[in-house]
């Protein structure tokens, strides 16, 4: 009964304020919230900090927040030098609740720990977060946001000098001196003294981060040309991308930009969306009806933070679909390597970087244009992390890098997912088969026809709790102990464990199974949500053939689910 023992010294320590005694006090009959509030720390993983907004110790709040902040200090301070400390650490965060209180939070535990906090205005996206840590070299970074959670939680993301998320290395050692701090109370807090160390970032850094994005643009005169009549409804889901992107879209010549009304300002709530999800269509079903309204030609939709783009084209029969990650990423992949053609600026070295959970759709293309495709773990730090092996041994020239759920990034002025430029590249893409008198769905369609119809689906079971995370760790157990030999009648020719460290990459709760008929199965539980992840990958001579392999692998997947379950 540990968790009561905590329960109870938060209840009574006049450290935590009056509002968080309170608000513990009217559970005090509800045993059941007490543990699930109480029984660990929020665990501070490879991706940060993720949980509901709420007192206690496995909630995200001010004193978790400030708990945190203190251990990447002592971390700081103890493997950096002076000269790498006095760099400061930038601070950025999105539109939801407690987002703006975390952030100042963050930025005053550093401070009264003698490091420089860089902060913003106001909300700003995750990308360009990546991207100031670069352009203002600083030590580190953090963004405040829980990408596209439910309104109820928030987040904390640790950055480091290059840009990337922090690499597992470093997040141990960061998650050390978090588990260390026992007594929040040691935790210093910001005076007279040193409140100087924080510091406000103005508008010229907003534009340096703008004409980074502007730089990726490939076509520009078609841009020029077609931009005026080429019509985009776009929706920030109530989150932080209305500003840059509309500003980005216009100052390169995308001048007809509609903008969904109720998702255009900053939202805690989210408009009423459940998830502001851009990988699922309900979260795009206000953008598609405005399109059909106004007959725009694309629907691009951002999550809060603005990493990740969802888009949504007209089809043959003149209703929108929303395309999946895998489908704009091999998009892109060809559309830039074309475009890249077109100017003779394809380089002999150029990779493309791809996750293990990713279909091979983008790869096959690369491929076929001779270059080299590289896999790493899910999590678009160990993209970033590639981007510069790159640099430092001129080993390869980074071509375009993208995940299945949604994130991609054009170019290196940021180590993340970037929403932004890729609004700008996907707007690029489909104006230039607009150009052709074509959508951009039936250039999607074109390139199937080239390179086979690959289809997929991710299944998410969510599992919350303690039960929840039990149950996730019971259902990988299974698979690890007992052999998959076949799905669909499909024979299982070959499987990975990435728990073993393979393939050269870290080790990671993943594994991976591949049939005879080329499609693969992933399973992994999720690094940010109580969600364990199916991921299924198929390919077919046609649609109907892609089909009745998704579907034949799903039937045996939900099978074996209702059995273990």
């Amino acid at each position: 009964m540990d968790y009561m023992k905590t329960y109870e010294e938060w209840m009574n320590n006049p450290y935590f304020d009056e509002n968080t005694r309170e608000e513990l006090a009217k559970l005090k009959d509800d045993k059941k919230e007490i543990e699930d509030r109480f029984y660990k720390d929020l665990e501070f993983g490879t991706a940060g900090l993720r949980g509901v907004i709420a007192a206690g110790t496995n909630r995200i709040n001010n004193y978790t927040v400030r708990r945190a902040t203190f251990g990447l200090a002592n971390y700081i301070i103890k493997n950096t030098t002076d000269e790498e400390k006095n760099r400061g650490v930038v601070i950025a965060h999105d539109n939801r609740h407690m987002s703006r209180e975390f952030c100042m939070e963050a930025a005053n535990t550093l401070a009264a720990c003698g490091i420089k906090a860089y902060i913003f205005d106001s909300l700003r996206t995750t990308p360009e977060l990546s991207f100031a840590v670069r352009n203002l070299h600083a030590i580190a970074g953090i963004v405040i946001t829980a990408s596209h959670n439910p309104p109820e939680y928030n987040g904390y993301k640790v950055y480091w000098e290059d840009g990337a998320q922090v690499m597992p290395h470093i997040a141990n050692t960061i998650t050390e001196e978090i588990n260390s701090i026992k007594d929040y109370s040691t935790i210093p807090t910001i005076t007279e003294e040193n409140k100087n160390l924080v510091i406000m970032l103005g508008e010229d850094d907003d534009t340096s981060f703008i004409e980074a994005v502007k730089k990726q643009v490939i076509r520009r005169d078609l841009v020029e040309n077609i931009g005026k009549d080429f019509k985009i409804v776009y929706t920030p889901l109530c989150g932080t991308g209305n500003v840059p992107i509309r500003r980005a879209l216009k100052e390169v010549g995308f001048e007809n930009i509609l903008v969904v009304a109720e998702e255009e300002m900053p939202d805690p709530n989210f408009a009423g969306l459940d998830y502001p999800n851009p990988e699922e269509q309900k979260a795009l079903n206000r953008g598609i009806l405005l399109a059909k309204e106004q007959g725009a030609d694309l629907v691009i939709a951002t999550d809060p933070d603005c990493d990740r783009v969802g888009v949504a084209v007209k089809t043959t029969t003149g209703e929108y679909a929303l395309l999946t990650g895998n489908q704009i990423g091999g998009l892109l992949t060809n559309y830039i390597i074309e475009g890249l053609k077109e100017k003779n600026e394809l380089k002999d070295n150029s990779a493309l970087i791809k996750t293990i959970v990713t279909s091979e759709f983008g790869a096959d293309i690369a491929k076929a244009n001779n270059i080299e495709v590289m896999s790493v773990l899910t999590g678009f730090k160990f993209i970033g992390e590639k981007i510069k092996g790159f640099e430092e041994t001129n080993s390869n020239t980074y071509l375009f890098g993208y995940e299945e759920s949604y994130g991609y990034l054009v170019g290196t002025h940021a180590r993340d997912k970037d929403g932004v430029v890729a609004s700008v590249l996907i707007s690029e893409m489909a104006a230039f088969y607009y150009s052709k008198g074509m959508s951009l769905y039936e250039g999607l369609m074109e390139l199937y026809k080239n390179y086979g119809f690959f289809k997929e689906k991710t299944i998410s079971i969510t599992l919350k709790g303690i039960e929840g995370l039990n149950k996730i760790q019971e259902i990988i157990a299974y698979f690890r102990e007992n052999e998959l030999s076949q799905l669909n009648n499909t024979k299982v020719v070959d499987s990975k464990d990435y728990k073993q460290g393979i393939d050269g990459l870290p080790k990671a709760d993943v594994l991976k199974y591949f049939l005879e008929d080329g499609s693969w199965v992933a399973v992994r539980p999720s690094g940010t949500e109580p969600k364990l992840k199916f991921y299924v990958a198929v390919k077919g001579a046609d649609e109907a053939e892609a089909d009745s392999k998704l579907n034949g692998i799903n039937k045996d997947i939900d099978a074996l689910l209702e059995k273990l379950m």
